[in-house]
């Protein structure tokens, strides 16, 4: 009988007790006398967060397909049920056994935003493992970071063992045949560890040494051990039809923040935005074959009973076979009265025509994204869309029965002037204005509603701007409040609502993405004097963080406002994505130069990613 880890009065004096009980639809439940290697899958953030994580869900599927390995799923307790861990010494446990965390063999944390850092150390915490990788004994969890956020894993390196670098299908079954085999004939933490270290993809902080010159910058960074790498290449599915899919998601019991089927139609990005690091990473683009898609959407709308369908990607419009996809994915959900959403379109007549055949969709706003106010700092980003595509398609969309509109802006971008900013305006004001021209006084549905939405630019690493400087708080607000002026100004001000980000969030997390070692004493102060939950404003204490950096000895303005020199050595250089620093570096030059650079399908820029032998790279070649 399985005994849940927290009693009835517990359960009924937290909020959302649902939350740590397990036993949902689809979730897997083995014998753990009947495996070898006991695996505890963590998204460091509430429980209706990371249920929406389709990574997870892949990996969950994939490790519960061996025989030999039971997957299991753990998050992060909310603060009401932290802190009767914390007095009653409660281990944090995984969902499916209710086991504590700290009798796992492994434990893999997805990073996938960098302000739930301070919640990795919550996790480790009150999961009662060391924080540091160096104080785990041989009985302690292996501890495995993995996801986006480790392409730059040195402000959290000194809490893992082990970073995943890439996709998670191709290397785990690997790695997990040398843990037995280290098992097996009684060999240490460390010569596994060492052994991992030769899998591609496989970084062990541990194994490797960092200086810095007085400036504070890298001066080197070299292996401590004998016949590991010293570049560090990322793992890629290039047959991404032929893989891991989940067509049994585990179905939480109550609302996530994503409550549909998710289905993801490719990998990758053919657009090459500037300041695009998921762009750049997944690289090079791969399509799901559309039969595999016919047949996963159907058996996880059966398996889940969802009432909606989402076709996820980082540009779906450029799929190959979507208008066909969606076709039958009409036929097939209308007799069920399932929903089918398509983010991240571009509006342009195609992807129009692909949404006005899609139910209910008039319900909903239509999601333009420009990035920038004005043509020149478009071209300097490489958005590929110019003023006339935007109002073409504003256009097309009121003729189509829209009156509500989305727009998303960067404030901060490089080379970003005045002119730009009140660009914002002036742009959300012209499509305001298509709409009174296009559509009749007799057939509009009430004022066109346009929302502005602007986030703060965030240089990334493995992007071509990852040398920019960022802003600072009080220019990131200067700006939001140039840009409000600006639309306030505008004839038809009353139809624009804008809403602007955090700075201060924005500003922590620029630090954090370009971060080295040093930062990991910083989150473990902040950690210690009670942040958790920093994603959520509420909870977010910037005042703390501040003080830590200046106790530390370390300056924010070094990791954020001033600009790289093309020969610095990054925290990250030794981390091969696919795309080379030649070629990134290249484009910086180009949007120094406001110089637009074709897509992939348009032509090939010798990027790097061609080296993987398929993708977007060889199509149209025999």
């Amino acid at each position: 009988m399985r005994k849940l880890a927290l009693r009835d009065e517990i359960l009924l004096k937290i909020e959302k007790p649902a939350r740590y009980i397990g036993n949902e639809v689809n979730s897997v439940m083995k014998d753990p006398s009947q495996v070898d290697i006991r695996f505890a899958m963590c998204f460091p953030d509430v429980y209706e967060i990371g249920m929406s994580h389709l990574g997870i869900q892949i990996l969950y599927d994939m490790f519960n397909q061996f025989e030999d390995t039971w997957c299991e799923r753990v998050y992060s307790p909310w603060t009401d049920l932290d802190a009767i861990m914390r007095e009653e010494k409660i281990p944090l446990f995984a969902l499916e056994s209710q086991n504590p965390l700290k009798d796992f063999d492994f434990l893999g944390i997805t990073l996938q935003y960098e302000m739930c850092y301070t919640n990795i150390l919550q996790v480790l915490d009150l999961g009662q493992i060391p924080l540091y990788a160096c104080e785990r004994g041989e009985d302690d969890p292996i501890v495995i970071g993995g996801g986006p956020c480790s392409y730059n894993p040195e402000p959290i390196a000194d809490f893992f063992d082990l970073f995943y670098i890439g996709e998670g299908e191709t290397s785990y079954r690997e790695l997990l045949d040398v843990y037995k085999a280290c098992e097996k004939d009684h060999r240490s933490r460390k010569e596994f560890l060492i052994e991992a270290a030769k899998i591609q993809g496989m970084y062990v902080p541990q194994l490797y040494d960092v200086t810095y010159k007085e400036d504070g910058t890298i001066a080197s960074f070299e292996p401590n051990v004998e016949n590991i790498p010293r570049t560090i290449l990322k793992n890629i599915v290039m047959d991404v039809s032929h893989t891991y899919y989940p067509e049994k998601p585990v179905i939480p019991f109550i609302k996530a923040t994503q409550d549909r089927v998710m289905l993801e139609i490719q990998r990758g990005c053919i657009r090459g935005c500037r300041f695009c690091q998921a762009g750049q990473l997944y690289r090079p683009v791969r399509e799901r074959d559309v039969e595999m898609l016919k047949h996963c959407a159907l058996e996880m709308l059966k398996n889940t009973g969802h009432e909606e369908i989402s076709l996820t990607s980082l540009s779906s419009s450029d799929y190959s076979k979507l208008e066909e996809l969606v076709t039958f994915l009409i036929e097939e959900c209308e007799k069920k009265k399932i929903n089918i959403s398509l983010p991240s379109l571009r509006i342009d007549a195609f992807s129009l025509d692909v949404m006005t055949k899609v139910q209910d969709v008039r319900k909903s706003s239509l999601t333009f994204a420009p990035e920038a106010g004005t043509q020149r700092l478009r071209d300097v980003i490489n958005k590929g869309l110019t003023e006339e595509v935007i109002l073409n398609g504003a256009r097309d969309a009121f003729r189509g029965g829209w009156n509500r509109v989305k727009l998303y802006f960067m404030l901060g971008l490089p080379t970003e002037t005045e002119e730009d900013m009140l660009g914002i305006g002036q742009l959300a004001n012209e499509i305001a204005a298509t709409y009174y021209e296009t559509v009749p006084k007799e057939e509009r549905k009430g004022k066109v509603q346009i929302v502005v939405s602007t986030s703060f630019f965030i240089p990334k690493p493995f992007t071509p701007f990852q040398w920019a400087p960022m802003n600072t708080k009080e220019d990131f607000l200067n700006k939001a409040f140039v840009t409000k002026n600006g639309i306030m100004s505008q004839l038809n001000q009353k139809s624009i609502k804008y809403n602007w980000h955090e700075a201060d969030v924005s500003v922590l997390e620029g630090v954090l993405a370009r971060g080295d070692r040093r930062v990991a004493e910083v989150i473990r102060k902040v950690y210690e004097k009670g942040c958790i939950y920093d994603a959520w404003g509420e909870m977010f204490k910037n005042d703390i963080w501040l003080t830590t950096f200046e106790e530390c000895g370390l300056s924010v303005d070094f990791y954020t406002t001033r600009e790289r020199s093309l020969d610095e050595i990054f925290p990250w250089d030794f981390i091969d994505c696919g795309v080379t620093k030649e070629f990134l570096m290249r484009e910086w030059k180009n949007a120094m130069k406001e110089s637009v650079t074709p897509n992939c399908r348009m032509l090939c820029q010798g990027c790097g990613a061609k080296r993987f032998g398929g993708g977007v790279c060889y199509e149209g070649e025999n």
